[in-house]
C-alpha cells in the first residue's frame, strides 16, 4: 500500500525595512526549495512585515501579494524596529514550522532545507548562526564583543549570534506567550529550552541597498540584550560599591596612621580631586544602569502596543 505523504506548512517571516530590490529575490529563492521533497509535502507561505519603509519596499511586497497566493503583508504605521516586526509575524504564523529570515539576501536559503532535515531528526528549534561574516573589521570586532558579553549570561549563545532561525508550532506558542517590551529575540528563543540544533554559516556581504542597522540601533539592542538576559550589571554595581567602600576605608586608615604615627600631614588637592572625580564617575554609571532598569519598568507599566498595524492583506 502506498504511503501518504505528510502535509506540512512552513511560514516564512520576513521583516522589511528599506529592502526595495531584494524582496522578490528573497521570495523566489525560498519558494521553490521543496519542489523535490521526498518525505513530506511542504507548502510555503510568506508574511512580509513592512516596518515603515520610506522607499518602495511596500509596493514591491504588494505586487507579490497581487500575483502570489501564498504571500501576505503586514504594514506598520511607522518604523517600530526589527524586533516588533518579527513578533508581529510570529503572532500571525499558523504554520507547522515557522522561519525567520532577513530580506537583505545575506542569509543562504539552502540552509532552510538543512533546518527542515534537522526537524525531521527531532530538533524543535533550528538556529543558523554566523560563524563568519563578510563585514568590515569594526563590525566584526563589535559583534564579537557583544556576543561574548551575552554568553556570560546565556552560555549556549553562538559566538556570532543569529537572526535566521526556525521553530515548531509548539515552540512558537511558547515564544508568543512572552509578553514583554524591549525584547532580545535571540535570548528569548534560547530561553525556551527546547531541543536546539545549531547550523553554522558564513554571512554574505550585502550587495543590494545599504544597511539600516545603525550604530545607535546596535547600542540599543546591546543594552536590551544585556539587561534582558542578565543581572550582572546590578551585581556589578553592588560589587563596585563594596570595593570602593573598602578602598575608601583603607585609604582613610592610611592617612590617619601616617598623621598619628609618622606625623605626616595630608596635603594637596590633587589626590582629593582624583578621588572625587573617580567616585563621582562611578556613581553616575551606577545611576545610569539603574535608570535603564527603571525605564524598562515604566515602559512595561504603560502597556503600550509593541507595534501598530496600518494595513494588512489579512483584512481582505
Amino acid at each position: 500500500m502506498k504511503e501518504t505523504k505528510q502535509n506540512i506548512c512552513l511560514t516564512v517571516i520576513v521583516p522589511v525595512y528599506m529592502n526595495y530590490g531584494t524582496i522578490g529575490k528573497t521570495y523566489d529563492q525560498i519558494n521553490n526549495l521543496f519542489d523535490n521533497e521526498q518525505d513530506v509535502n511542504i507548502g510555503v507561505e510568506f508574511i512580509f512585515i513592512n516596518d515603515g519603509s520610506a522607499d518602495d519596499s511596500l509596493n514591491e511586497i504588494l505586487e507579490l501579494v497581487e500575483i502570489k497566493d501564498n504571500v501576505n503583508v503586514i504594514n506598520f504605521s511607522k518604523n517600530f524596529g526589527q524586533v516588533p516586526a518579527i513578533v508581529a509575524g510570529m503572532e500571525r504564523s499558523r504554520g507547522d514550522l515557522t522561519l525567520v529570515i532577513s530580506a537583505d539576501l545575506q542569509d543562504p536559503p539552502e540552509l532552510i532545507v538543512e533546518m527542515v532535515n534537522s526537524w525531521k531528526n527531532g530538533a524543535e528549534i533550528m538556529i543558523a548562526y554566523r560563524s563568519n561574516r563578510e563585514d568590515d573589521l569594526v563590525s566584526k570586532i563589535a559583534s564579537k564583543f557583544f556576543y561574548s558579553m551575552i554568553k556570560k549570561s546565556v552560555p549556549n549563545m553562538p559566538v556570532g549570534g543569529f537572526d535566521f532561525f526556525m521553530m515548531t508550532s509548539k515552540a512558537l506558542a511558547e515564544f508568543n506567550s512572552i509578553d514583554e517590551r524591549n525584547r532580545f529575540i535571540q535570548g528569548d528563543v534560547l530561553w525556551l529550552g527546547f531541543n536546539v540544533k545549531f547550523l553554522p554559516y558564513k554571512r554574505l556581504k550585502r550587495t543590494i541597498g545599504k544597511s539600516t542597522w545603525t550604530s545607535g540601533k546596535k547600542i540599543k539592542y546591546f543594552i536590551d540584550g544585556f539587561l534582558n538576559t542578565s543581572y550582572i550589571s546590578i551585581r556589578l554595581i553592588s560589587l563596585l560599591g563594596v570595593l570602593f567602600a573598602i578602598f575608601g576605608f583603607s585609604y582613610s586608615m592610611l592617612i590617619i596612621y601616617n598623621r598619628i604615627i609618622n606625623n605626616i600631614p595630608f596635603e594637596g588637592w590633587a589626590p582629593i580631586m582624583m578621588l572625587i572625580l573617580i567616585i563621582g564617575g562611578v556613581q553616575m554609571i551606577m545611576i545610569g544602569i539603574i535608570g535603564e532598569y527603571i525605564w524598562r519598568i515604566y515602559d512595561e507599566s504603560r502597556g503600550r502596543k509593541q507595534y501598530i498595524v496600518k494595513s494588512t492583506s489579512y483584512d481582505k
